[in-house]
């Protein structure tokens, strides 16, 4: 049975949740946390050029490094997700942003392939979990604007995008590519901010003090904790889990595939210069903002699933574009109107994936598909650095388009809100 104490800390979260004031904190350190996440994302593909020359790296092997922190993430998703069903939303949050921060800090005294991949690898296991930011808020957030909300949570990683894109300006031609990975330690202190001023949403703490209201036994409650069997156990569970796995495979595919050779592209195939590539790319990832506003906008009032669709068909179908129909007169313009298309997915997939499951196992769901299909889309990096070598950077970019818009397919079959993250 649950204590006194555990049903005063219950009452509290309500209390606190409903308090206005509150998800706006939620939202706010989310949002870091998540500019946190896109800045080391970026990062990796803007040093990439610099760290293949340091340490005489092939096409391959530097889509490996790629393809390695995706597993990393993956594993670290996937038991993160668990673990933020069992321990608590807040704890494994701030545990993880803790652990990638400080393993991005370390990277830059790496001086070797191996050394560069492990190191890489322990931190990823912390990057997998930013996924559950999204749960978080979202078990936060008031019903009406969780589309919006959510959508603009969800621009925190493009604004992490920038900020690195502009550091990456100033310091990488001056400092090197290790000065930046020194800098990106600096969220090891949001971490504990996370850690110790937010409590956990009222929604999980009642699931939990349910369970211990339903389980008399040990055995009973091992079941309950074996949250992997109440997903498959339950029809619709299991199709949901299915379903977000292969849409999320298709989806993330395309995303770090295009997130990790994208400045490579640009400036060693369109020949920019490098201060003019940054220049680019922060204009795409700016027109980005309003694509995940507008989505969020858009899914309160229409639908999730009809807003995700209709950002990554729009996606797939443009790539061709850019990569057949770019000069030097249009590419500036072609590339702002791709970050309105790339930012709508991106901006209401949280909502969208979040609503599919229950509050019971929503972190265990939402992790493990999730983090599931970014293990399988491990290899989009190393393949798309197989045709780079074979044939063009630009050529794999359509296989980019190929599986953003399968993943739209995907989610067709994905109702819309079958779940009150608040209840």
């Amino acid at each position: 049975m649950k204590t006194q104490s555990d049903l005063q800390q219950y009452q509290t979260g309500i209390q606190r949740t409903a308090t206005g004031s509150r998800w706006l904190l939620v939202f706010a350190l989310g949002y870091l946390a998540l500019m946190a996440d896109g800045a080391d994302v970026m990062m990796y593909g803007l040093t990439l050029s610099r760290i293949k020359d340091e340490f005489g790296l092939t096409n391959v092997q530097a889509g490996a490094l790629g393809s390695l922190t995706l597993l990393g993430m993956a594993i670290g998703g996937i038991v993160g997700g668990w673990a933020s069903d069992r321990l608590g939303r807040v704890r494994v949050v701030a545990w993880a942003l803790g652990l990638f921060s400080l393993g991005a800090g370390m990277l830059g005294f790496t001086h070797s392939f191996v050394e560069f991949a492990a190191v890489r690898f322990i931190s990823s296991l912390g990057i997998g979990c930013m996924v559950l930011v999204t749960t978080l808020v979202a078990e936060y957030v008031p019903t009406e604007r969780r589309s919006l909300i959510l959508g603009m949570l969800q621009t925190g990683i493009s604004a992490g995008y920038i900020v690195v894109i502009a550091l990456s300006n100033w310091i990488l031609p001056h400092y090197g590519w290790r000065m930046l990975y020194y800098v990106s330690a600096v969220p090891l202190l949001l971490a504990f901010v996370i850690k110790f001023a937010v409590p956990e949403p009222a929604a999980w703490l009642a699931t939990r003090t349910g369970r211990a209201g339903r389980t008399g036994g040990a055995g009973g409650k091992r079941l309950l904790d074996n949250r992997y069997a109440l997903i498959f156990s339950d029809p619709q569970a299991r199709m949901m889990f299915i379903l977000w796995t292969l849409a999320s495979v298709f989806v993330l595919s395309g995303f770090y595939g295009l997130n990790n050779w994208l400045p490579t592209y640009l400036e060693k195939e369109l020949h920019l210069k490098f201060s003019s590539l940054t220049g680019y790319m922060i204009g795409t990832y700016v027109v980005a903002f309003i694509g995940k506003i507008f989505a969020g906008w858009l899914g309160d009032r229409w639908s999730r699933r009809g807003v995700y669709v209709l950002g990554c068909i729009g996606a797939a179908l443009f790539l061709p574009v850019i990569i057949f129909w770019h000069t030097r007169e249009n590419i500036a313009m072609l590339m702002l109107f791709f970050g309105f298309l790339y930012g709508v997915p991106l901006g209401t997939i949280g909502t969208f994936m979040s609503e599919s499951f229950a509050t019971s196992v929503r972190g265990t769901a939402v992790g493990g598909s999730y983090n599931l299909g970014r293990f399988l889309s491990g290899a989009a990096p190393i393949i798309i650095g197989f045709i780079a070598t074979q044939f063009s950077i630009g050529l794999g970019f359509l296989v980019v388009g190929a599986v953003f818009f399968l993943s739209g397919v995907t989610a067709l079959f994905v109702p819309d809100r079958l779940h009150d993250t608040q209840q």
